[in-house]
């Protein structure tokens, strides 16, 4: 059980050194009359633009070092543990964050505190879980997966017509359940079988939220998508595992498997302006004189 923690804690550091370079990438790449406020909710264009640029390239082939950590973790530990440790990511960024002197990113006391709630959090899992349930699935939950991947596309549709922070949130929500379905999916999955409906449930789902989420970071509130994001990632795998695939705490530590996820995820949610990098602060000598007499800022719209 203590490898299958280390591995989620690697994959944990992968895939927030892996948001940093592709959030940048995309901000990098938006179109200059779309704008941060205006777009559809899943963008295949804006992906293709931003899989252009080296940090893009970058943070996938720390997405692929993740999710091959992912796997393992997933193989040895409960999803519930793996989700928790997942979601620590946005501490890696933010830690990373204060490192880089080109961004200038200060913590506040509160998020520094959220970052060893975090860690503690983690800590309490790794201390009380047990190894990965043993009950067999049932046999329709591959094709019931299969279906939700195929809706995560739908979700980003559907979120194109809403407003700034609404569309922010439910992109986020939608990301969230497509990266939740490969963990589900690699338990359902003994080798690389292309009759497995889960084989397609998994790469359907990866690259629906990949989508999502460039579009939401790209074009939404950060903390906001984040926040959903987290969520959906976290609590709907777990609740899966736990239910469908028998996954279980330690003899006596399901109080402290409950304490150490709940607190992980409030940490993590305190972090969730780390979903995307801030944008480096403009150099005065090249930005532009501002406005002696600014029109009146309108409201916020995420």
């Amino acid at each position: 059980m203590l490898f299958g923690m280390l591995c989620a804690v690697a994959s944990s550091v992968c895939y927030g050194m892996a948001t940093v370079f592709q959030a940048v990438a995309a901000r990098a790449v938006v179109e200059p009359e779309t704008g941060p406020g205006g777009s559809p909710g899943v963008d295949p264009a804006l992906f293709m633009r931003a899989v252009r640029q080296w940090r893009y390239l970058v943070g996938l082939v720390l997405d692929g070092a993740g999710f091959a950590l992912q796997v393992v973790a997933l193989r040895l530990i409960p999803i519930y543990a793996v989700g928790a440790a997942l979601a620590a990511s946005l501490a890696v960024t933010a830690v990373t964050a204060t490192r880089v002197r080109a961004l200038a990113v200060r913590l506040s006391r509160t998020e520094w505190v959220a970052i060893g709630v975090v860690c503690a959090g983690l800590a309490m899992l790794g201390l009380s879980s047990g190894p990965e349930g043993a009950t067999p699935p049932p046999p329709a939950l591959k094709w019931v997966l299969l279906a939700v991947a195929a809706a995560v596309l739908l979700i980003g549709v559907a979120a194109g017509g809403l407003p700034g922070r609404s569309r922010a949130l439910v992109l986020g929500l939608g990301a969230g359940i497509g990266f939740g379905v490969p963990e589900v999916a690699v338990r359902l999955m003994d080798s690389v079988d292309f009759t497995n409906p889960a084989l397609y449930a998994l790469l359907l789902g990866g690259a629906a939220a990949f989508l999502l989420l460039t579009s939401a970071f790209a074009h939404g509130s950060v903390t906001t998508a984040t926040a959903g994001l987290v969520l959906a990632e976290t609590l709907a795998p777990a609740a899966v595992g736990v239910v469908w695939l028998g996954d279980r705490p330690r003899e006596g530590l399901a109080w402290l498997a409950i304490t150490g996820f709940t607190i992980s995820i409030a940490g993590a949610l305190a972090l969730a302006r780390f979903g995307e990098l801030p944008a480096a602060a403009p150099d005065p000598a090249t930005s532009p004189a501002p406005d002696p007499d600014p029109d009146p800022p309108g409201p916020d719209r995420g």
